[in-house]
């Protein structure tokens, strides 16, 4: 005789069936196991015993004990262990993507480097959160700032950097410095720039105080290439400062993704000491965001 929908709706399987199944299996005793699912021992043994009604078969044999598997509960208990396991995969992606639905993002990207360094973690973090992406451009030190007061969930930054009270997770990217230079200058002929060359021309620098760990890290290496310029206050705007160096003011020192920018009057060159003087990227958060660090580390560097 044909079943009728609510015949077969009585006789369906409910995975909490199978999950109580599988913890009275693994304990073989009631009373553990209802201390394990936080309920009562009469509701679960009514469970089970539902559950044999349903498939058809005995499960357990019980006796003074405990209770034991059957050969049929052993095999039900083999079929259903996949199951188990996805459903618990599932449960927890569902988990993470709902709390991810509702979750904004706030990162910092610096400006130490230029922003199509960026772009593809960029463009892979508007397609998971959309509008509840926000993104703060700025320097590393002044991000850091952000993120030590809650401002920002994480910031993607340069290194060296002071970031006292932050997780700091270097990750495997770097850029060589390279030189900006007034056309006027006219050593563009050389493809390559010693340091030494240029000691006697200004150049755009800032303060200790912005920056203590990147300016005492740079001040080494100038020593070491014997470069001792006319130190002239930095502009804070990329274009300003690229116009004053335009204009023969003096010259700069950019990551070499700046190289890109094309910008009549000035001229960007390689660095003979380009194995020491660089940027490295860096994630900072506060305490308790390592998973957030991995993805962003491993979405930057896809």
């Amino acid at each position: 005789m044909t079943k009728t929908l609510f015949q077969l709706s009585q006789d369906a399987v409910e995975i909490r069936h199978l999950q109580y199944f599988a913890v009275v299996a693994e304990e073989n005793n009631l009373h553990r196991a209802a201390k394990r699912l936080f309920m009562a021992q009469p509701p679960l043994s009514r469970q089970i015993k539902q559950l044999e009604d349903r498939l058809g078969v005995m499960l357990f044999e019980r006796h003074s004990k405990g209770l034991s598997l059957t050969n049929e509960g052993a095999k039900v208990l083999e079929i259903i262990r996949p199951l188990l396991r996805m459903a618990d995969t599932t449960s927890e992606r569902l988990k993470k993507e709902l709390r991810s639905e509702g979750k904004a993002l706030r990162i910092g990207f610096t400006t130490a480097f230029e922003q199509g360094v960026f772009a593809k973690l960029e463009a892979a973090l508007h397609e998971q959160y959309g509008n509840r992406l926000h993104i703060v451009r700025a320097a590393s030190p002044k991000l850091a700032r952000e993120v030590r007061k809650g401002k920002l969930d994480a910031a993607l930054v340069a290194l060296p950097l002071e970031a006292p009270g932050l997780v700091v997770r270097e990750i495997a990217y770097k850029e060589p410095l390279v030189a900006a230079i007034p056309e006027a200058w006219q050593l563009h002929q050389k493809k390559v720039l010693p340091l030494e060359r240029v000691s006697d021309r200004q150049l755009f620098w800032f303060r200790r105080e912005m920056n203590p760990a990147f300016f005492d890290f740079t001040k080494g290496r100038f020593a070491l290439a014997r470069f001792e310029p006319h130190f002239i206050e930095e502009p804070a705007e990329h274009d300003v400062l690229l116009a004053r160096i335009a204009s023969g003011e003096g010259m700069g020192l950019f990551a070499a993704s700046f190289a890109a920018i094309r910008r009549d009057g000035v001229v960007f060159l390689a660095l003979a000491e380009k194995s020491d003087l660089y940027l490295k990227a860096g994630i900072i958060t506060l305490q308790g965001h390592e998973d957030l660090t991995k993805a962003l580390a491993s979405r930057f560097l896809e």
